[in-house]
C-alpha cells in the first residue's frame, strides 16, 4: 500500500468512527438495527394517583381470565382459543388523564389486538365517541405497531387511524400509555412522549368526543384485520397469550349521571394548575413536548389517515386545515 493510500485509509477510517459516534449520540446506529433514543419528557404521569384494580375496575368480558394481584395494583388478562378478556372503569368521565402501564405478551404475536382506550358505547350505542390505543401483533415476534384512532358522535365510518412503529421492545417491561382529553385537544402519549395531537377545531368539531366515556383495557382476536391486513392470523400454538397492566392512572371528571347540569366539575375559583381541562399546563403542549411530537412523527410514523388518498377520494375535512 502507497503512502497516499494509508494517509487515505487512516483518513477514511477516522471519519467513519466520527460519524458512527455522531449517529449513536443522535439515537441511531449505523451498520446496525436502529435503537432510537427518544428525548427527554415532561412526566404527566408523576402527576396522578395510582388507581386500584379491584376499587376502580370490573371485568367487562372473559372474567376468569382477568387476574388482579399485588393487593389491586397489577392485572393479567388472558387471551386464548376458548376467549379474550378486558377490565372496565366503574366510573364515565366527562374529561380527564388517563394512563396505564402495560407489558405486551411475550412470544408469537401476530393477530392479538392489545387495546387501551375510552368508549361510551354503552350509554350512546347509536352515537358513540372513542378514543383508542390498539397495539397490534406483528408476525416476527417482536415488531408491534401502535395504532391510535377516535370517533366522535358515531363517526365510524370515517376511520381517524395513525400507526407508528414502536422504538423499544414492549413485551419486556411497562410502558406508559396515556390519553389526555379535554375542550382543547386530545394527546395520546407514549412514556409520556406525545405521538399524536388532535386539536379541537371547528374542522372536527361534529367528530370531536364530547361525551361521558370509561377507561378499557382488552385483549383480543383480531386475525382479520390486525397483522397486515389478516395475512398472519394468531396462532394458538403459542397461546396463552398475556398482557399485564399496572400503573393505572385516572385524574379529571366524574360523570354524574344525575347531574343534568352537565357542571358537576366546573370551578368557581382560578383554575388549578393539575386541572386537566381547565389548568395551563393542559390547555397546549409544551416546547418540549413539540419536540417530542415530531420526533416520534418524524420517525416513527408509518401510517396517516390524512395521507390516504386511496382510501379516502375526499379527504376529512380536518386534514385540510
Amino acid at each position: 500500500m502507497t503512502y497516499f493510500h494509508s494517509k487515505l485509509f487512516f483518513y477514511a477510517t477516522i471519519l467513519c468512527t466520527i460519524l458512527l459516534l455522531q449517529s449513536s449520540k443522535n439515537g441511531y446506529m449505523l451498520f446496525t438495527t436502529a435503537q432510537y433514543v427518544p428525548p427527554s419528557a415532561t412526566r404527566l404521569t408523576s402527576l396522578f394517583p395510582h388507581l386500584n384494580f379491584n376499587q376502580d375496575f370490573s371485568p367487562v368480558f372473559g372474567g376468569p381470565y382477568v387476574q388482579i394481584y399485588g393487593n389491586g395494583s397489577n392485572a393479567n388478562i388472558t387471551l386464548d382459543k376458548k376467549s379474550g378478556s378486558g377490565l372496565g372503569s366503574k366510573n364515565h368521565y366527562n374529561y380527564g388523564f388517563f394512563s396505564a402501564a402495560i407489558k405486551l405478551p411475550t412470544g408469537f404475536s401476530s393477530g392479538i389486538v392489545v387495546a387501551f382506550y375510552m368508549s361510551n358505547s354503552d350509554l350512546f350505542p347509536h352515537n358513540h365517541d372513542e378514543i383508542d390505543f390498539e397495539l397490534l401483533g406483528h408476525q416476527n415476534h417482536k415488531d408491534w405497531i401502535l395504532q391510535t384512532n377516535m370517533y366522535g358522535n358515531g363517526s365510524v365510518k370515517t376511520g381517524r387511524e395513525e400507526k407508528f412503529r414502536l422504538w423499544f421492545d414492549p413485551t419486556t417491561q411497562f410502558h406508559e400509555y396515556s390519553i389526555l382529553w379535554n375542550k382543547h385537544h386530545i394527546v395520546f402519549l407514549v412514556d409520556n412522549i406525545p405521538v399524536r395531537e388532535v386539536i379541537h377545531t371547528p374542522a372536527i368539531s361534529t367528530a370531536y368526543p364530547s361525551k361521558p366515556m370509561a377507561v378499557y383495557a382488552t385483549i383480543w382476536d383480531a386475525s382479520d384485520w390486525a397483522t397486515h391486513g389478516g395475512k398472519y392470523p394468531v396462532n394458538y400454538k403459542y397461546a396463552p397469550f398475556v398482557a399485564s397492566l399496572g400503573q393505572m392512572e385516572m385524574g379529571g371528571c366524574i360523570y354524574n349521571p344525575n347531574d343534568i347540569s352537565g357542571q358537576s366539575c366546573s370551578k368557581s375559583s382560578s383554575p388549578s394548575s393539575l386541572d386537566p381541562v381547565e389548568g395551563l399546563d393542559f390547555v397546549k403542549l409544551s416546547n418540549q413536548q413539540i419536540q417530542g411530537l415530531q420526533w416520534v412523527r418524524s420517525r416513527q410514523m408509518i401510517y396517516s389517515y390524512c395521507k390516504d388518498k386511496r382510501r379516502y377520494k375526499v379527504l376529512p375535512p380536518e386534514c385540510n386545515t
